[in-house]
């Protein structure tokens, strides 16, 4: 039985380290996927649920720095526990307000990589013994006009442990959340009957539901119309361009503390 083996997402864009350090941990008995790049790695991460990310910050792209702005929450956690592979002293100040379980200056000794991802897997199943016992799923409603990305979504929600109700128009969005009290709203922000802006706007009047958080993406479309951008009333960083799917979730993970 290999179920309890624990997984680490290595991601670093050196072919050679990712080599020896994946078979290194290999044998030592843990299950590793490789990522050569952030953008890689936010697509792997999700379905691979890794116990820990280690992550190089030099890489080209979005680097380190932009795969660990997209997995962190407002409370400065991130999604997953992250081990970096760099001296600390050199972004001692990008790191101050992120909470990261570890740092190993890099090129590391293999031996002193394995005491550290030994000592935070331990920490973090502690720390999450408590939680797992009570912990319960976040509700969503995603409203989505088009068939194929609605279900798209639906699907890619229930794979990372929300309750989904999936809808298609303006006034099925507000009739879910009225009813339902979901967590979170995700939401195009045109859609037929009702666009984001006068959705959330019913939701903040009804005083069971103006605690509903949203995340609206759509905003580089064509069809977005100016006053509703104008009109929505959420944090800028809940207000999404295009339609990326991982960049949607990511991102409602985030929001939720999920």
């Amino acid at each position: 039985m290999e179920t309890n083996k624990r997984k680490l997402l290595l991601v670093d864009d050196d072919p050679s380290l990712l080599e020896t350090l994946g078979d290194f941990l290999t044998f030592e008995g843990y299950e590793v996927l490789c990522a050569t790049s952030g953008e890689e790695a936010l697509v792997k991460m999700r379905p691979f649920q890794p116990d820990l990310i280690i992550l190089d910050m030099g890489m080209p792209g979005m680097g380190g720095t932009g795969f660990m702005d997209r997995i962190t929450n407002p409370d400065g956690r991130t999604l997953y526990p992250v081990l970096i592979l760099t001296a600390r002293a050199s972004m001692a100040e990008y790191f101050a307000d992120k909470q990261v379980a570890g740092f190993i200056a890099k090129p590391c000794d293999p031996a002193d990589l394995l005491m550290e991802v030994g000592r935070i897997l331990f920490m973090s199943a502690s720390e999450g013994a408590h939680a797992t016992t009570s912990q319960v799923k976040r509700r969503l409603v995603v409203a989505e006009g088009d068939p194929v990305l609605r279900e798209t979504l639906r699907t890619e929600f229930l794979r990372a442990g929300f309750e989904v109700e999936a809808v298609a128009t303006g006034p099925e969005a507000l009739e879910a959340c009225v009813t339902l009290k979901p967590d979170a709203l995700v939401m195009r922000l045109e859609l037929e009957g009702m666009s984001a802006d006068e959705v959330i706007g019913m939701l903040k009047r009804l005083p069971h539901s103006r605690g509903t958080q949203a995340v609206v993406y759509g905003f580089d479309l064509p069809e977005a119309q100016l006053e509703h951008v104008v009109n929505l009333d959420i944090p800028q960083n809940c207000m999404l361009k295009d339609l990326t799917v991982n960049t949607i979730i990511d991102r409602t993970m985030a929001v939720t503390g999920a």
